[in-house]
């Protein structure tokens, strides 16, 4: 840290007169986020010497870009199969397996009033993935149960974030939220099976696999400074590995064609 101070102390002078200055609505809500230890600290005394603040600082800015990153993580995904008319190559068992470990994962959290920052992007890439589920349906002929997904998910959503609904109490949550974690496996190796057995990602995209492997790694470090629970986290790290596997069948596979085109839109 003391590094850090040599190189601060010239410009600190000069960057207090803006974060002395921020707009009210800008400094209460960096206050929110930081607390009023490390908003001061960090940005009326501009001092980076306390490992802790500037580890939760780190941990919040990261929280919030992969919450605004996942606003549109799947999109690729989403157009690619409304151009192209097609779900080859796609698992729509692991898209399914997401989701319910997603619903789990993000009732779990706001159950437990954790910091949205730390789990808000699971909200988001949840609808995405609904959208991609029904399309692979839908594109494989299959629009009678693309609707009864939805009546599916409409029943999990009421069973998961409903404590009045006395379908699932918190002791029950707490064990679904630990079985996140091999539902989370599960629904990735559909995908990287069907990647590897046609040598191929297939409609599968890149965007979406590089977003998630990052995502997946920043959501490590930010559960590991803001959030106490070893199930989060070890969730969390186990879908980074997984991701990291399907990053490096996209490099592998990179422009392959799927060697059985026919049988993949008779995979579920």
């Amino acid at each position: 840290m003391e590094y850090t101070e040599i190189l601060v102390a010239p410009i600190r002078p000069y960057v207090q007169i803006i974060t002395e200055n921020l707009p009210n609505p800008v400094s209460h809500l960096a206050m929110d986020l930081l607390g009023q230890q490390c908003y001061d600290q960090l940005l009326l005394e501009v001092d980076f010497t306390k490992p802790e603040c500037v580890k939760l600082a780190i941990s919040k800015g990261l929280g919030i870009g992969i919450v605004a990153m996942s606003s549109i993580v799947k999109l690729p995904q989403i157009f690619s199969l409304l151009a192209s008319q097609s779900a080859d190559g796609l698992s729509f068992a692991s898209f399914y397996l997401e989701i319910v470990a997603q619903l789990i994962s993000l009732a779990y959290n706001f159950r437990n009033g954790f910091p949205f920052s730390t789990f808000g992007e699971t909200a988001l890439i949840v609808i995405q993935n609904i959208v991609i589920a029904a399309l692979i349906l839908t594109y494989r002929n299959k629009k009678a149960q693309a609707a009864l997904l939805f009546v599916n998910i409409a029943f999990f959503v009421n069973a998961l974030f409903n404590p009045t609904a006395s379908l699932v109490n918190n002791d029950m949550l707490n064990m679904l939220q630990t079985a996140t974690i091999p539902i989370g496996l599960a629904s990735k190796l559909p995908q990287i099976y069907t990647n590897f057995a046609n040598k191929s990602t297939g409609k599968l995209s890149t965007f979406s696999v590089v977003n998630y492997l990052a995502g997946s790694l920043a959501r490590v470090f930010t559960t590991m400074q803001e959030v106490n629970d070893p199930k989060i986290l070890a969730s969390f790290a186990a879908g980074a590995v997984l991701n990291l596997i399907l990053m490096l069948q996209v490099i592998f596979y990179w422009n392959n064609k799927p060697r059985r085109v026919s049988q993949l839109k008779k995979r579920a």
